[in-house]
């Protein structure tokens, strides 16, 4: 069985992990990586519930061993198909009152270890002539916000090492994709930390995780002579 890898999942209402639910119904392994152990069990029993499989792989994104360790289990198992990289969560915050800590942690989570997992991915990719590559952008990929300093930094600098990774890859058969996330996902993690924002905005004013995750979906399986490099999503009430 081929296999793909989430990179970046968290509670099951949440983007990685119905990523992770759709992509095992294509008839791949999936291994759904994280920090929380307890939300990859949960995903990886959502998974088998629904016919799929999925293991479950504890990394830290921007913790190169734990990115080459990712591969290599992905590897072992079956050619890797799909790479998603989906970690980096929003990192507000006014510049002048931003430490260098905090802005060079939202740098290597959104860059940096988009970095290593892309390098991994061609690695074990080139060798077959075929896979994709997938990144999970904003808004902030694109442009730059007050009090958005440090996520848009990160964001912009994935989207222009995806790019990168695009040019080389794709004469390689290696398809790489981007896709913006122009609003708020209608998920757990705004619910539980923004519940006043997410009430306000509703159920109209928030993206539909599903439509997302046909966006990735849909990049997956585009032939080789019409591939798409970046897609964005956002709400027909989003003002861009």
């Amino acid at each position: 069985m081929n296999t793909a890898i989430v990179m970046g999942v968290g509670p099951l209402a949440g983007m990685g992990a119905q990523l992770a639910l759709r992509f095992a119904s294509f008839d791949l392994e999936v291994l759904v990586a994280g920090r929380d152990s307890a939300k990859l069990a949960a995903v990886v029993d959502a998974v088998a519930r629904a016919g799929g499989k999925a293991r479950a792989v504890v990394a830290d994104a921007t913790r190169e061993a734990d990115v080459v360790a990712l591969f290599a289990k992905a590897a072992a198992i079956g050619r890797i198909d799909c790479a998603i990289y989906n970690a980096g969560n929003n990192t507000p915050g006014r510049i002048a009152d931003m430490s260098a800590d905090y802005f060079e942690n939202a740098w290597r989570i959104c860059c940096y270890g988009g970095f290593l997992f892309g390098r991994e991915a061609l690695r074990h990719m080139q060798g077959h002539g075929q896979g994709t590559v997938l990144f999970t952008g904003a808004s902030a990929s694109l442009r730059g916000r007050a009090n958005f300093g440090a996520f848009a930094a990160g964001k912009a600098g994935l989207r222009s090492f995806a790019q990168a990774l695009a040019k080389e890859a794709g004469p390689l058969g290696i398809h790489v994709g981007h896709v913006v996330i122009d609003g708020a996902i209608n998920g757990d993690k705004i619910r539980a930390r923004m519940p006043d924002y997410a009430a306000k905005l509703g159920d109209d004013g928030m993206i539909s995780i599903s439509a997302l995750v046909d966006a990735y979906a849909f990049l997956y399986r585009q032939p080789r002579h019409g591939w798409s490099f970046e897609f964005d999503v956002r709400t027909a009430q989003e003002s861009w």
